[in-house]
């Protein structure tokens, strides 16, 4: 029964629900229009699965472990017949296997790192810094704006960008790239990466990464827009995208203004700002996502 819910769990959340949260316009909207908690939602459904996909090897290997005592067999305890040997092999195995994720996400932390620091390199060489701006200006005839994330942040712009855009619209591009920077946004790109390096045929994996991509870039219109208005964000968005910048402007380990979702983003830009009273409900979705599958393996048995 245990493995019967367990794989009932990983088909809902690396199947279905993902193509839902994609398929469906008014769910995706409402996602969209809390974009952290909409990522923090995606990594919740990847934490879960992965909870659930060890949960399920653990009792197929060992289909009684928890028989007895239910959840309680998770920890110490006693019963009438004495002491009861608690069920240290589940968190030998739940550490083993939180060890070895530990190290796939450092792994590729730290191949992303090098990477940023290689570009960060290059760009101290043959890139002037704008004081106004507060960016790295490349000389380069196509316009990209991007900024590359990590202890020595930088905001890069194009010649290009800045023969293109007007000052407005510059600002804004610059603050959406700030609103990276100071949200931190590449921790939250990691996992999602990973998981899709893991499991990249899964709906979840390879529809999670992209939506995680795009909310993180919703994000950050939104803490640009704490300085700059609505249409100067879209009239910079638009511009970038048909002008040349298309997907691939930026680097892989950077985020670029014009780079993901650029038709959404504009579209949720001229829609009125997001309903607020739902985030409680969001947040605790998020919250109790990765304890489900524990509660379905583990529950207390009448």
């Amino acid at each position: 029964m245990t493995l019967v819910l367990l794989g009932l769990h990983l088909a809902v959340t690396g199947v279905l629900l993902p193509r839902r949260l994609v398929g469906s316009a008014r769910l995706r909207a409402r996602l969209q229009a809390r974009p952290a908690l909409g990522a923090a939602l995606w990594l919740a459904l990847m934490a879960s699965f992965t909870v659930a996909l060890v949960l399920a090897a653990h009792h197929a290997f060992d289909p009684a472990a928890h028989e007895p005592a239910g959840l309680l067999g998770l920890l110490p305890h006693t019963d009438r017949l004495g002491p009861v040997v608690p069920h240290t092999h589940d968190w030998w195995l739940l550490a083993a296997v939180g060890a070895a994720l530990t190290a796939v996400l450092a792994a590729v932390g730290a191949r992303a790192g090098r990477a940023r620091r290689r570009h960060r390199a290059v760009l101290d060489l043959v890139a002037v810094r704008d004081r106004r701006w507060g960016a790295l200006v490349l000389e380069h005839a196509r316009p990209t704006v991007y900024c590359l994330p990590g202890r020595r942040s930088r905001v890069v712009l194009s010649r290009g960008a800045l023969r293109l855009l007007d000052e407005r619209q510059l600002a804004a591009a610059v603050a959406h790239e700030h609103g990276h920077l100071r949200g931190r946004h590449h921790l939250f790109r990691l996992p999602a990466d990973t998981f899709a390096l893991l499991l990249g045929p899964l709906p979840l994996a390879r529809l999670g990464r992209s939506e995680v991509a795009l909310l993180l870039e919703m994000a950050a219109d939104d803490a640009a827009l704490r300085s700059v208005s609505r249409s100067e964000l879209a009239s910079a968005l638009c511009a970038l995208a048909t002008s040349g910048a298309a997907p691939g402007t930026a680097p892989g380990d950077a985020f670029g203004v014009a780079s993901t979702g650029v038709l959404d983003r504009v579209r949720r830009l001229a829609r009125p700002g997001g309903d607020r009273r739902r985030r409680l409900a969001w947040g605790l979705v998020v919250s109790t996502l990765p304890a489900l599958p524990y509660l379905l393996a583990c529950a207390p048995y009448p």
